[in-house]
Formats: C-alpha cells, structure tokens, sequence
C-alpha cells in the first residue's frame, strides 16, 4: 500500500541514503517544485499574446528569482540544506517541454540552491541537433548543473560516487542495464525512482525489473500508485518497493494570477483576443504535449461531432471554440499533421485553434471555459495541469472510457472534492453539448461549490500549498 510521504516516520532508519531520501519526499510535500523559475525562453504560440500588463516576462522573472533566492536562502533556511555538499544524478528519458522532463529539471534547480552537486544525463536523444534540447541543456549549465552523456565512463563513475541517484519516469530504468551492467547492483540502493506513467504499455520487466531493489519510489497520486503495486505484482510478478505518494505543487507565482481576479480579466481578454474568441464564447481547452496518449485527436473529432449535434438539433448554446496547447509544427511529427488536416478537412479552421509547447499556462487557464483531460488506454496520471486547473477554478471534462484506472478522475472523487466541476462523459459530441449547457449554469453556483471544496481540501493532509 502506498504511504503518503508526510507519514513515512520510520523509513529513514534501515540506511543513511534512505533518510536523505526521505527527507526529499517530505520536502517535496510542502514545497513541490517551483514552476516558474524557468518559464520564459520557449513561449511560443502561433499567435502572439501579450500579456506584459498583467505579469513580468518570464526571463524577468527568471532575473528576480536569481537575485531573490540569496537573500530568502539567508532568511530562512531551506528545508532542503541536509543536501549541501551531496552528490546527487538525475536521469531523465528525454530532455523536452513535456511534464517529466520539466519537474525533474526544477529539482535540479532546488538542489542546487541548496549547494548540492547535481548531474544530469539524458537517456534518449535525437542524434540531429534539437534547439529545445540545446536551450534546456545551456539553462542547466547556466545555473550549475552539470550535463554530459547519459553512456560511458563518466556517467557510470558519477553513479557510483553519487549519494542519490533519481530515475525520472519508468522508461529511464532501460539506463540501469544498459550502461551500468555489472555495476547496477551497487547503485539500486541509493535510487529514487519518480513514476508517471500509468498507461498500461510501460509494465515491461524491461523496464522497472529493478524497483523491488531500489530505495523507494515516488508517485503522483494514490490511485496511480495502488495501479502500480497491483499491476506489477500481477503481471509482472515483481513488488513494489517502499512507495510515497507525492501530488504535484502549484508554484507561488501561478497561484498569484489565480487568486487575482483582475489579472485573470486581462490576460482571459488578451488570448481570446489573439484566438479570435469573442468574451461570450465557450473555449474548451486540451493542454498536454501532442501525442497519441494525450488525445487531442479524439478531443477534435468529438468536437467536431458536437458543432454538428448543434447545426443539426438548432441547439442553443454560446459559439464553441477548441484550443490545443502544446503543438509543435518544428518537429512535424504524423499527428501533428493529422490534426492540421482533419481541422483543415472539416473545415472548422475558424473554430481550432493551435498553440505551441509553452512552459508558462497561466494566461491559457485563465482564457479558457473547460479543461479537457482524455482518457484514451488507461488513461492520464494526476498531472500538474489537472492541479493548475482546479486553482483557476475550472470545470474539468474527463472521459470515462476507463472508468478505474483513470488518474485524473479517480484521484479527484477519491480523496478529495475539488475545487473545480468535473462532469464525465464518453467523448463524444453529446457530451459536449451537454457540458455546454451545464457550464452556462454551473457559472452561477460554481462560487459556492469552490467554497465548500476550499473547506473540505483544508481538511485533508496535503493542503492547499500542495495542489
């Protein structure tokens, strides 16, 4: 059973890597990540918004940190100051603008304010030059990460010296046999392993054979975790080490724009307005990176379908737009093209909308009616987005094509109500229409709903610091 890692007491006694290893997951419990220290330099959309008014630009932000983190350093010491003179490798699958990638980077970024020694290797790389890969990699040398390959002498002699080794994803595990080989076994001990994933093709033994022998392994939600024990003791007949269940965090920065109503009015005036999106309109949003497990060919299609269950049955209901955050025309990938020509085909280029991969959300949430979280398999974790969501207050629309195994919805009806609308549906157009209409009514009670899941979330042992 997976223990939340506030009450995880009595890990920390078997080995001294494991109290390091415990007091970063009760670290990570109250202050999560910080988002924003990194939000500037790849914000790019197919349309320009300017939202400078409203909140700094993210390289300012970047600057301010920088100079801030001193003197709060000063001010008060960090939760994380038993790391100082540590050795710590971070191994990541990939180096992207996706989730994984991102939140391994910021506890980079936190552990080395601290004075830890950390490194950095990237298990999969195109072998051609990638612009995002190159900005990341030169941000993390910027601020004193040490980044080399992720195959040869150096990296194994960095394992083997380090005081923590982090695996970031389940896929990372490959790296383990692939370049430690004889020397796997000395490292597993000293090995946080932070899993994502839930979708069922990542229970390969080819993959996670060695999470019984690692020092613990984190998750993002309960549901997710119970997923894990169950489906590796039954198919893969393997158990699971000592897991902590750690929900992501909300950075102090994004939570400022979604308590400040005046902020959200303009930046929500400014997209809609860079969209063609009129204020009346009803935006549904889906903000995942493009891929075949996000769903945002589904999403389409089902849209599509809803345009035209309203031509057809003369419903009334506000102009429906679609946004899809998180394209990515540079690397022309087969789906990303199949959504261009499927809008293009339907001819509803006046109701798609496409943005790129950005780092900084807020202005989206705030311009948006409905987030859309697919569940196509198994469906998506717990993810920060779906946190991001409920600050914002939105209503949330889930597929129930996975009804138990769906991250996002059970999560939410599990543990705790939150402060956000979620209606469950088939993905399909009705359901759209549907929670067409339900959003023109849920806007006048939404306040009071927010209100008593605010009452019942201060209730519960993560606290609204941890959404």
């Amino acid at each position: 059973m997976a223990k939340h890692a506030s009450a995880a007491v009595g890990w920390g006694h078997h080995h001294l890597q494991k109290r390091w290893l415990l007091a970063l997951l009760l670290m990570l419990t109250v202050s999560t990540v910080i988002a924003f220290f990194m939000r500037a330099a790849f914000d790019s959309c197919d349309r320009n918004v300017s939202v400078d008014n409203v909140i700094s630009s993210a390289r300012d932000s970047v600057q301010v940190a920088d100079k801030r983190a001193p003197q709060i350093a000063a001010a008060k010491p960090s939760p994380l100051s038993f790391m100082k003179s540590k050795i710590v490798l971070l191994v990541s699958h990939e180096l992207s603008l996706s989730g994984g990638p991102l939140l391994l980077m910021e506890l980079a970024f936190l552990l080395r304010s601290v004075g830890a020694e950390v490194n950095w290797v990237t298990f999969m790389k195109p072998s051609e030059t990638d612009e995002v890969i190159y900005s990341l990699e030169h941000k993390m040398l910027d601020r004193g990460v040490q980044v080399f390959s992720a195959f040869g002498k150096e990296a194994i002699d960095t394992a083997l010296r380090a005081d923590l080794v982090v695996l970031n994803t389940a896929v990372a595990g490959k790296w383990l046999d692939y370049v430690l080989k004889e020397d796997v076994h000395r490292v597993l001990p000293k090995v946080l392993w932070w899993i994502h994933e839930m979708r069922g093709h990542y229970f390969k033994l080819e993959y996670v054979k060695h999470l019984p022998s690692v020092a613990g392994a984190m998750i993002d939600s309960h549901v997710t975790a119970e997923y894990w024990k169950n489906r590796t003791q039954e198919r893969l007949k393997i158990k699971m080490p000592e897991t902590y269940v750690v929900h992501l965090g909300n950075s102090n920065e994004l939570m400022q724009v979604a308590e400040d109503s005046v902020a959200k009015r303009v930046l929500r005036e400014h997209v809609r307005e860079s969209l063609g999106v009129r204020n009346d309109d009803l935006l549904f949003a889906l903000i995942n990176s493009v891929s075949r497990g996000k769903g945002q060919d589904l999403f389409l299609r089902s849209f599509y379908e809803a345009l035209q269950l309203i031509k057809q049955k003369k419903m009334q209901v506000p102009p429906l737009h679609a946004v899809i955050v998180g394209s990515d025309m540079s690397a022309h990938t087969k789906l990303e093209m199949e959504l261009r020509d499927y809008v293009t085909q339907k001819k509803i280029q006046d109701r798609v909308h496409f943005v790129n991969k950005t780092l900084t959300v807020a202005p989206y949430l705030a311009a948006v009616d409905v987030l859309v979280q697919n569940s196509q398999g198994r469906g998506e974790c717990f993810g920060r987005i779906t946190i991001e969501a409920m600050a914002f207050q939105l209503p949330v629309l889930t597929g129930n094509s996975c009804r138990g195994h769906n991250g996002n919805s059970s999560e939410r009806h599990n543990r705790f109500i939150a402060p956000c609308w979620e209606r469950r549906g088939d993905n399909s157009g009705e359901t759209y229409c549907e929670t067409s209409y339900a959003c023109r009514e849920e806007a006048y009670n939404r306040k009071e709903r927010v209100r008593k899941g605010e009452r019942k979330i201060s209730r519960t042992s993560h606290g609204r610091e941890n959404w």
